[in-house]
């Protein structure tokens, strides 16, 4: 049984590492015993759950499907062990994804105040603005902005953020400053787009417009470099650029005319029993961002 519990935890490691050397090191050991146990479970089971060559690493159909079993079980057995330690120290793995320009702006502290008041935690973060399957690909934590979907996965309301339109000082100097809501279609836009779809412009009186887009990305990131390059007009959090205005990098278009707020959230797959470093991460994001609000 021993055996087969080894075997299980080097699997579910080596696919959230994507390699042995990756899982060993997260394991404390080295990559032939992390493949020899997964190979005893293979044995075991008489089927493949890994494809291997001399580069690559890749999951079986049998793999996938064994994974997605086994994973939450292994995610449980930490979470039991979790409430073993004290409640104010969080301990273990988490694994996090959020937008880019969000992930940019909260890497600052949580490096600087949350990881070293928390030393017995490992915070692995994937920064990207694709709306990843949290089960599925085996993650804790997703920091979302804007509208959640109705699902399963438990919602924690962080903060409700303005936005603001902006461009580069050259632009504005090139193409001049728009008047009006209705000036800023005779403008040019660097759009974000997510699922395909550009982001509307939407203001506080409930008017809405998609524009022409000069430049369109599914990035918080590159839409902030391209209007700092003078592409065009970027609707954007406002805390994510703000170092940005406060330097005269970007300056506020229609400052005047209000934005809606936008609701950041926290979403997991713990239910109402998330263990401790959930709970104290979660909490962490929320007095960030209330603080940017």
């Amino acid at each position: 049984m021993l055996d087969r519990t080894q075997g299980l935890i080097a699997f579910v490691r080596t696919v959230e590492a994507g390699s042995f050397s990756g899982a060993a090191r997260a394991l404390g050991t080295s990559p032939s015993a992390i493949s020899k146990s997964v190979a005893r479970l293979e044995a075991r089971f008489g089927v493949r759950l890994f494809q291997r060559s001399t580069r690559t690493l890749t999951l079986t159909q049998e793999g996938a499907a064994y994974f997605e079993r086994v994973a939450p079980l292994l995610r449980a057995l930490d979470e039991a062990g979790d409430v073993m330690h004290a409640t104010a120290t969080a301990q273990g793995l988490l694994r996090v994804t959020a937008p880019g320009d969000l992930g940019r702006v909260l890497m600052e502290p949580l490096t600087r105040e949350f990881l070293p008041r928390h030393r017995g935690l490992k915070l692995e973060i994937s920064l990207t603005d694709r709306h990843v399957d949290l089960i599925r690909e085996g993650f804790d934590i997703a920091v979302r902005a804007g509208d959640v979907a109705d699902s399963d996965l438990t919602s924690r309301l962080l903060a409700r953020l303005p936005m603001v339109l902006a461009a580069s000082p050259a632009y504005l100097t090139a193409h001049g400053a728009p008047k009006s809501k209705e000036a800023l279609r005779d403008h040019d836009h660097v759009r974000y787009v997510l699922a395909g779809r550009p982001f509307p412009l939407k203001f506080a009186d409930g008017s809405v417009f998609t524009p022409e887009g000069v430049l369109d990305a599914d990035s918080g990131v590159a839409t902030r470099i391209a209007a700092l390059n003078g592409m065009g007009i970027v609707q954007m959090l406002r805390f994510a650029i703000q170092d940005d205005i406060d330097a005269g990098r970007l300056k506020p278009v229609l400052p005047k005319v209000p934005l809606p707020l936008v609701s950041v959230y926290a979403l997991h797959a713990f239910g109402r029993h998330a263990p401790a470093r959930a709970r104290l991460f979660i909490d962490f994001l929320a007095a960030k961002l209330v603080s940017f609000s």
